[in-house]
């Protein structure tokens, strides 16, 4: 079996029935149903979704995103091996346990493959809401240069890179450009305060100020549930981004729910715990790579420069990065994923045939 079959790079050409052009982002693809077979599943599926909830396809990729970057690697392999797999095992576990312990829904409605959810349609809060338990990563460096304020918190001094904070810190920043908000950049990702969250709550898509304080709560519940059972098999979360969204459930009641993925290696840090105690860090997620990428290429200002991008969308685009490199994050991926869920991933053969058939014999959604 080719090593490069097995991996789901294009994932935005498959022949699901849509009326919309598909969304394709940087790992996953999102095809919008029809409004007839959103009400169509939704009644045969029970959903518990408004009867008019428009529901999506999204089909998670293997590809690889680092420093907004996507890369490849030699033998014409166009990402990371197991890794869409990997992201949504995990992602689902979790969900399952927001649920377990009454904290809010998510946008997954069924799961009828390894890569694929369906989902409902959210109206995003326009936030990056970003959680952290240890110093480390860009607020290091940024402390590191003498910066001591983040996000309206004031640090302490004498911090030790990759030490423990004294207090859960939530350090948010925006989800996209957004334009009039005084004090806020007209730039993606920058960090903003919980006053600019109060003081602006609509432009960032809150319904209420108190809906701030929800967000704030849903981020640290979510948190901590995920931190107490990474304890419980040795591993450590550092930092994690969550996303929020608002629905419409089936009463017509409108909820706040989470939204996206979370606690995977790709949002979130998770360090070894025994060998943090012996002070090493042996990262178990994304993190890895980045510091591959870092290392691997002679000018990595090049990466961490976004003045820079056209030369790092070039890098990218043209370095097949060593097999290795590749394959010791797909056993990243997978190793992770299979101690948080208990279950083994299994690499799938034809990822696209599987997905159509499924989505044709049991969800009627191939013409």
């Amino acid at each position: 079996m080719n090593l490069a079959d097995q991996v789901l790079d294009v994932n935005d050409d498959l022949p699901i029935r849509t009326d919309k052009p598909v969304h394709s982002g940087k790992v996953r693809s999102v095809y919008w149903l029809t409004e007839e077979d959103s009400r169509r599943l939704i009644k045969e599926k029970n959903y518990d979704v408004a009867s008019d909830a428009p529901l999506a396809i999204m089909v998670i990729s293997d590809r690889i995103s680092a420093f907004d970057c996507i890369w490849h690697g030699e033998q014409d392999l166009k990402g990371i091996p197991g890794k869409g797999a990997a992201l949504n095992a995990i992602s689902n576990h979790w969900f399952k346990l927001f649920k377990d312990n009454h904290l809010a829904d998510s946008h997954i409605l069924d799961i009828p493959h390894p890569l694929v959810w369906i989902v409902q349609k959210a109206k995003p809060v326009m936030v990056e809401a970003i959680c952290r338990k240890y110093i480390t990563g860009s607020m290091w460096r940024a402390y590191e240069k003498g910066e001591r304020s983040f996000c309206g918190i004031n640090l302490a001094e004498n911090l030790k890179k990759d030490g423990l904070l004294e207090d859960l810190l939530i350090t948010p920043s925006t989800k996209g450009i957004l334009k009039g908000i005084p004090n806020v950049a007209e730039v993606d990702d920058v960090n903003i305060t919980r006053q600019d969250l109060l003081d602006n709550y609509q432009a960032f898509n809150f319904q209420s100020q108190q809906d701030v304080d929800r967000y704030e709560v849903l981020l640290k519940e979510g948190f901590n549930v995920i931190d107490n059972a990474l304890q419980q098999i040795d591993q450590i979360f550092v930092d994690t981004k969550f996303e929020f969204g608002y629905v419409t459930d089936s009463k017509g009641i409108e909820k706040l729910i989470y939204m996206d993925e979370v606690g995977t290696p790709d949002s979130s840090r998770i360090w070894d715990k025994q060998a943090y105690a012996q002070g090493e860090i042996v990262e178990n997620s994304k993190e890895g790579f980045r510091q591959f990428l870092l290392n691997h290429f002679p000018d990595p200002d090049i990466l961490l420069n976004k003045d820079r991008m056209d030369e790092r969308n070039a890098l990218a685009k043209d370095n097949a990065l060593p097999l290795s490199a590749m394959m010791d994050l797909s056993k990243t991926y997978i190793s992770i994923a299979e101690k948080i869920t208990g279950n083994k991933i299994t690499l799938s053969e034809n990822p696209k045939a599987e997905i159509m058939a499924i989505l044709s014999s049991q969800y009627g959604l191939v013409d």
